[in-house]
């Protein structure tokens, strides 16, 4: 009897060690899924698109702090961020030129072929004879060319920028004007987000430099 009942004790103990082990196997099974269930969420979270996480107003205040080719970039990430990418809020500043943008960059010159026959014998650009033209504008106001240049003369030469807002920041009216005696020329972009002036009589081209800072050109092809 006695031994008997010793080895129902005996077995009462390896049920309970049993059951504790199966316990503690069950806690680190949950405490593991647990862990990688916080791991997935941090995941999700670094992984999640950060216009569904900001919102778009949040994310066009984030985007007007980038450079014009960042902003084109931004594009070509999904059809919602092109939505906001290409909003007018970001975009109408950026077509704005400023004395900086001026500065910053070399600009080709040439004249258009309305212009005497004299003038465009003197221009590379359709002659095709040596360099292009350079014109350089600088902080002071002024602008000069290259040492040679046949059709600048070592005239002095100063610049003004024009511009007239209308409501909500929209532009009516921007130009840049060479002298008083020129007719002003009309400010654009072009396709590699590089900028463009012109008028009837002549055009100025930023050199692509998209290899620096700020710079516009070749780097970027922009839809």
């Amino acid at each position: 009897m006695e031994l008997r009942e010793r080895e129902e004790q005996e077995n009462d103990v390896v049920l309970l060690k049993k059951k504790k082990t199966k316990m503690k196997l069950i806690k680190e099974r949950k405490r593991e899924e647990r862990k990688e269930k916080l791991k997935e969420e941090e995941t999700e979270e670094l992984l999640q698109d950060a216009l569904d996480a900001f919102g778009r107003d949040i994310m066009l205040m984030i985007l007007q702090n980038l450079k014009a080719h960042s902003v084109a970039l931004t594009l070509l990430v999904s059809r919602a961020w092109n939505g906001v990418a290409s909003s007018d809020t970001l975009w109408t500043p950026k077509t704005r030129i400023m004395k900086e943008d001026l500065c910053d960059h070399v600009w080709e010159f040439h004249f258009n072929e309305v212009v005497p026959e004299y003038w465009l014998n003197l221009n590379p650009y359709w002659k095709g004879t040596s360099p292009l033209m350079h014109r350089y504008f600088h902080e002071d106001g002024s602008q000069t060319a290259d040492p040679g240049d046949k059709v600048w003369g070592g005239h002095e030469c100063c610049y003004s920028i024009v511009t007239s807002v209308v409501g909500e920041g929209k532009i009516r009216e921007h130009y840049v004007r060479i002298n008083r005696c020129w007719p002003h020329m009309l400010v654009s972009r072009k396709k590699d987000w590089g900028w463009e002036m012109s008028n009837i009589l002549y055009c100025y081209s930023s050199v692509p430099d998209g290899h620096r800072v700020g710079g516009t050109g070749h780097l970027l092809l922009c839809v």
